[in-house]
């Protein structure tokens, strides 16, 4: 619960960034094109603050509900309009520029996510190399032989530098392949090829991890369950265990890696368990009860330790990624372009079943997300933030009535039969998109509220 006003606050700016972003470039676009903004507001409903501004004394304003932001403009569909300013409403402008003012939002949401790629990428940031952990039995990177600490240097030839990279392009793979060929090396330097079938990603609709059904885990070194340090005051130190204390078994189960004691005690939240200890030469036994701990949203066992290093140092697993200016802004487009297309592609398969609708998320979601990349660091935050903008411009550029997307088919339709549609026609219109766009808030809110409580 204490993560909630952090939590509230990181989604607030997320969304108050990618609104104003959304409707400034409504905004900028209607200005070019000459027609004239009566109000910019950011949220819907009652007026919290207004203030007008500028030679046509726009209406700027702060509105109670917050999913959302309008720009409205003169049009004579909405109201009586001077003579002398009908040239300026929107009503009264081309086809070509009413596409543009209404294209000019999502774009600007495209906009703001190359741009923040290319900051990220060019300031540069700390990344997990792709190191692959041992894959739990039976699972395909199993099957595929892959061992604890190889690192994969490309898949299906293409590079990769990172583990964020490698994730990304295996979930992209998997929506229409079979399988990827990945070559490895080893810690001993010794190249292999791995082959990895990614039919078991798709599986229950694309719901929960997808990697993790692959059994791609991210390295863990071999380490034995010895404790390196004891936090003062914490549960180790009050039953009396100490640094060097190696942990032989947990309630009759016999531990064999400190990953193994890891597991085992975020399980074990507030339950007794008894644990044999070797110290010294002589075995020692303790009971003690994990505290319960909050952490991403759910509950987990801590008893306050450290590993202690193993005999040998352990295996680099990070590094350092910046590019130059213009390496920076190619990848930014990339980076904006593939994961549009994939957003396009996984709504594809949403509406022919093969991904399943309860992957769609709403504001509960989002906010969760929001959080915990905040909590990551400034650039994992702004890395979601672009990757949200990315989903806004996608999903307002869907031919749905109310939506941008569907007043530009609107405009499409115009232009096949050389004359708008009927008033009447375009009422139907927005009734269905009104009822389709609060199907998926339904639904998508419904979704949100099952993750919270179903963990």
């Amino acid at each position: 619960m204490n993560n909630i006003p952090f939590y509230l606050a990181a989604f607030l700016v997320v969304l108050g960034v990618l609104i104003v972003f959304h409707e400034l470039g409504h905004y900028l676009a209607a200005r070019l094109c000459g027609v004239k903004v009566l109000r910019f507001s950011v949220g819907f409903g009652r007026m919290l603050w207004k203030k007008q501004l500028g030679k046509d004394q726009t209406e700027w304003a702060i509105s109670i509900f917050p999913l959302g932001g309008y720009v409205k403009m003169l049009d004579e569909r909405e109201g009586k309009v001077a003579e002398e300013e009908v040239h300026r409403a929107f009503n009264r402008q081309g086809v070509g520029k009413r596409s543009i003012i209404v294209a000019a939002g999502p774009l600007a949401n495209f906009a703001l996510a190359i741009l923040i790629y290319w900051a990220v990428f060019m300031h540069g940031s700390e990344e997990l190399l792709p190191v692959l952990g041992t894959p739990p039995v039976g699972t395909p990177a199993a099957m595929a032989v892959i061992g604890n600490g190889e690192q994969v240097r490309t898949v299906d030839g293409q590079p990769v530098a990172t583990w964020n990279d490698l994730r990304w392009m295996l979930l992209q793979k998997a929506v229409d392949h079979e399988s990827v060929a990945l070559e490895v090396i080893n810690e001993r330097e010794e190249i292999a090829v791995r082959h990895l079938y990614l039919a078991a990603a798709g599986e229950q609709g694309w719901e929960g991890d997808a990697l993790e059904r692959l059994g791609i885990r991210f390295y863990r070194p071999d380490l034995p369950a010895v404790i390196g340090k004891v936090v003062a005051n914490g549960v180790a130190d009050r039953v009396g265990l100490l640094p060097g204390d190696q942990i032989l078994s947990i309630a009759g189960k016999d531990v064999a890696s400190w990953y193994e004691l890891v597991a085992i005690i975020r399980d074990s939240a507030t339950k007794s368990i008894h644990l044999e200890v070797e110290r010294q030469g002589q075995i020692v036994a303790v009971d003690l009860v994990p505290e319960a701990v909050s952490e991403r949203g759910q509950t987990v066992g801590k008893i306050g330790v450290a590993v202690a290093d193993g005999p040998k140092p352990r295996r680099e697993v990070r590094t350092f990624i910046s590019y130059g200016v213009f390496e920076a802004a190619g990848k930014a487009l990339e980076e904006t372009w593939d994961k549009s297309i994939f957003s396009l592609v996984m709504m594809g398969k949403m509406l022919t079943g093969e991904v399943s609708w309860r992957n769609l998320s709403g504001p509960v979601t989002i906010a969760d997300y929001a959080g915990q990349s905040a909590r990551l660091g400034l650039d994992y935050y702004l890395k979601f933030m672009a990757l949200v903008s990315i989903s806004l411009g996608v999903l307002n550029l869907l031919p749905i009535p109310v939506l941008d997307g569907g007043h530009l088919l609107y405009h499409a339709i115009e232009v096949v039969m050389r004359r708008p549609l009927s008033e009447r026609a375009m009422e139907i219109g927005q009734q269905v998109g009104m009822s389709i766009l609060f199907a998926l808030m339904a639904f998508a809110f419904f979704n949100d509220l099952t993750r919270l409580f179903n963990g």
